[in-house]
């Protein structure tokens, strides 16, 4: 039987507006989740809006925290990821977030896939204990693009069960990655968040696809999301679907509240007579 369908928003929707009104954004469409992030200039977390601050903020409207958005790189482990690691982890925990989103090396990588592969371990093992300490889960998200370390989700399913990390560890499944990396293998039951957003450029080949491709979803949209969070769905996923668009149109649009109902209206009717995709159920 297919999971209910419930929205969040992260930060990527409206990262102009300020955090009190992002959360009001999140109640008018009846979204009782969100992302926040640490990548983004003039608002929380860079701003240096305090976590107490977002929590209450949070809880006085309903709302809960998903996660901070992101780790990165948290496959190349040194002290320096480790402290930021720290400070993120004690972020997450005092504004009352359910854990980190992490994501792999996204550059041109010298490694070899047998480094990668014990980076990726390396990583994992040492955050486990700290996501413990801190009440959190880690949120690992492949990337799809072909300069990622990690880009599909059954590699990082492997090394989580090898380094015993199932118990603090989920799966990001982002419909845009899932697509770049031509995954077939779905894992509802490993998975704890699922980020979406749409891409209507039809004639840019596979590789040359960006974040900035990222818009909100209609009926362009070729990277068949409502087929991808149907199989989720009708397979066990009970978590949070959140928005996540990249794209400057969508960030410039004048009344975001309207066409991200609209999409979320869209997405919703599509639903209903959605096709699975094909893929293994875990």
């Amino acid at each position: 039987m297919r999971q209910p369908l419930r929205f969040a928003l992260n930060r990527m929707v409206a990262p102009r507006l300020p955090l009190a009104e992002f959360i009001q954004l999140a109640v008018a469409l009846k979204a009782d989740a969100i992302e926040i992030r640490n990548d983004l200039k003039g608002v929380e977390i860079e701003n240096g809006t305090p976590p107490e601050t977002v929590r209450h903020l949070c809880a006085a409207h309903g709302i809960t925290v998903l996660s901070i958005n992101a780790l990165y790189p948290f496959d190349v482990w040194n002290d320096e990821r480790r402290a930021q690691a720290l400070k993120l982890a004690a972020y997450a925990r005092d504004c009352g977030a359910q854990g980190l989103v992490m994501c792999p090396f996204n550059e041109p990588d010298s490694r070899n896939v047998a480094e990668r592969a014990a980076g990726l371990r390396t990583a994992l093992t040492a955050l486990a204990p700290i996501l413990r300490d801190h009440g959190l889960l880690g949120f690992v998200e492949p990337l799809g693009f072909e300069t990622s370390a990690l880009r599909r989700k059954r590699t990082a399913v492997e090394a989580i069960k090898a380094i015993g990390g199932l118990d603090v560890f989920r799966l990001v499944h982002d419909t845009f990655h899932h697509h770049l990396a031509g995954e077939q293998e779905f894992f509802p039951a490993l998975t704890g968040l699922v980020h979406i957003s749409g891409v209507e450029d039809a004639k840019a080949p596979l590789g040359s696809i960006v974040d900035g491709h990222r818009v909100l979803i209609g009926d362009a949209d070729i990277l068949g999301n409502a087929a991808q969070i149907d199989s989720l769905l009708s397979t066990g996923y009970s978590g949070y679907v959140s928005w996540e668009p990249f794209a400057d149109s969508v960030h410039d649009l004048a009344d975001i509240r309207q066409a991200l109902g609209q999409s979320m209206d869209y997405l919703s009717r599509q639903l209903v007579s959605a096709t699975p995709l094909p893929g293994r159920e875990q």
